[in-house]
């Protein structure tokens, strides 16, 4: 394929740090916002768009940016995206105002979604047999260790400018791209083209779901509770935007799912191949992305609350709590270098999934309003531990038989299922532990004799201030009791939320035996040095001309993407 392969990891290492970069980005401004708020003078409605249009455009753009991946060459979708990358951080660095920061907000989210896609069929592409399980295994940890380290990074940026968060992005994006470009083969291109309707189809459903799922617990599931702005219109009674949204989706998505349907019946070329579900790794695969992602990385958006409201850590003392995490995915990594020979990929990913849950029920046990710190560690380092062999190699079972040629498209899917689930787990862990911390607080106040209708506005800060009243409820009366009240209110709902994401990742651990054994990584036919011959339409009566589905290999350096 051109490249040497010591060279491919070196390659490797710049794919991975990439991908860091945009999980990074996920979570880092969730730690900034308070000084970005303070700097700018955005309100309340503006900083939610700041922190959550990156995420709602990233997860749309998917399935479009490995359709892309395909057409043009993994390794040159995945350079321009990092080039968009670098330029929106640029803007989002400098931005004077608040509406120039969400809209660089907006175009990074399609820089992210260009890269993941992209960086999955890189790696798909350059590694084969005992190395490609290797190589996830890098891939895999570096995403478990970033989700860690953005809080921390974004608590010690905090005390000298918020807008070095986006800056470092820079120097970064250049040394990445420079390394993509000389250590990695030129990736293969298929003929083809993009179906505009199925690709405004699919951004359309998959944006509407992830807004659904992340905003449904601020506007509401079924009736607005806070009126919505976009673009100075106000929707501010009656149905939830959120429900709207979920119909809408749902809808969309029906459509694209038809159209893919009948393009590839009509042997023309739709978006994202649904032939593709025909092979039970890839179909069972992503089922189990999608329940992984539902169990994963929900904690991480409660945890720091806890142990800054509760334990009275500060931002970056908090974020410092959470390297335990990624110093357990690390070790996963080393890890999963030596098991790579003798266990296979699907057994990886189920003592992943059981050392995750574990790691989790550890956490709900030893959490209390006095907690050490070195129990709290401990339990994350487990979980760690577990994210890192399961997120790698769930990606190596989904996406070992899936043709090279379709490699972009399956690695866009493989991500949509993935980002999509953990859209779903914090939606679904945040209003848990919102629900269990304002019910507990405020039964704890009426049970300490304080008036119904005062229990109710107290337990109403708390819970609307995600934890941040409750240093201030010990000025008033009676308000060392009351803050006691709340820590421990607060420790329940984390408590529930643990002990919640543990039965998730024990529900995806049982779904992995809907996987087979051919899951399990072996060699596939369809490398490209292989002939690419194991496509999943082949046999099929309603299959495409062969010469559709086969890629064309680029391996000079100035020809491939």
């Amino acid at each position: 394929m051109g490249v040497p392969m010591p060279r491919r990891w070196l390659g490797l290492v710049a794919v991975s740090l990439g991908v860091a970069l945009i999980v990074v980005d996920l979570t880092i401004v969730n730690v900034l916002l308070a000084p970005v708020i303070e700097d700018l003078g955005i309100d309340s409605t503006e900083a939610q768009w700041v922190q959550e249009s990156y995420a709602i455009v990233f997860a749309a753009l998917l399935l479009l940016a490995g359709r892309l991946s395909d057409l043009y060459g993994a390794r040159r979708v995945f350079l321009l995206g990092l080039a968009v990358f670098g330029a929106t951080s640029l803007g989002a660095g400098l931005a004077p105002d608040g509406g120039t920061l969400i809209l660089a907000r907006f175009v990074q989210g399609v820089g992210g979604a260009m890269i993941l896609p992209s960086s999955l069929a890189l790696v798909n592409a350059a590694f084969t047999g005992r190395e490609r399980g290797q190589a996830f295994a890098v891939w895999g940890s570096t995403i478990g260790a970033a989700a860690a380290v953005g809080p921390l990074l974004g608590g010690w940026l905090a005390d000298f400018s918020w807008r070095w968060a986006f800056g470092l992005n820079i120097p970064a994006v250049a040394l990445i791209a420079l390394a993509a470009r000389l250590c990695l083969p030129a990736s293969p291109r298929s003929r083809g083209r993009v179906d505009a309707p199925s690709a405004a189809l699919s951004a359309a459903g998959l944006g509407l779901l992830a807004f659904a799922l992340v905003e449904g617990r601020t506007y509401g599931w079924l009736a607005s509770v806070e009126p919505l702005t976009v673009g100075g219109v106000t929707w501010g009674g009656g149905p939830s935007p959120v429900l709207v949204a979920l119909v809408a989706a749902s809808a969309a998505l029906a459509v694209f799912w038809r159209r893919q349907s009948a393009l590839r019946r009509r042997g023309a070329e739709p978006l994202m191949d649904v032939g593709l579900f025909a092979l039970p790794s890839f179909r069972n695969g992503n089922a189990v992305t999608l329940v992984v992602g539902l169990g994963e990385f929900g904690i991480v958006a409660v945890l720091p609350l806890w142990l800054q409201f509760t334990l009275g850590y500060s931002a970056f003392e908090a974020g410092l709590a959470l390297v335990a995490l990624a110093a357990g995915s690390f070790v996963a990594s080393g890890a999963g270098f030596s098991m790579a020979a003798t266990v296979p990929p699907l057994t990886q990913v189920r003592l992943g999934l059981g050392l995750e849950a574990a790691g989790l029920a550890a956490l709900g046990l030893c959490a209390a309003t006095d907690s050490a710190w070195w129990p709290v560690a401990g339990a994350l380092f487990v979980y760690g531990i577990g994210v890192g062999l399961a997120t790698a190699q769930v990606t190596n079972v989904v996406l070992a038989e899936v043709p090279a040629a379709s490699a972009g498209q399956g690695s866009g899917i493989q991500s949509a299922s993935r980002e999509l689930g953990s859209a779903l787990g914090i939606a679904v862990l945040t209003t848990l532990f919102f629900s269990t911390l304002g019910t507990s607080l405020r039964d704890r106040l009426t049970g300490a004799g304080m008036p119904d209708a005062e229990a109710e506005r107290l337990s109403g800060a708390v819970t609307d201030s995600a934890g941040a009243a409750i240093p201030s409820l010990a000025d008033g009366p009676g308000g060392a009791e009351a803050a006691d009240a709340a820590r421990a209110a607060m420790t329940t709902g984390l408590q529930a939320a643990s002990y919640a994401c543990a039965g998730l990742l024990l529900l995806a651990l049982a779904a992995t035996w809907s996987l087979t054994p051919r899951a399990d990584g072996a060699e596939r036919k369809n490398d490209p040095e292989e002939g690419g011959k194991n496509d999943p339409e082949e046999g099929e009566k309603n299959g495409r001309e062969e010469g559709d589905q086969r890629a064309e290999p680029l391996t000079a350096p100035g020809n491939g993407g």
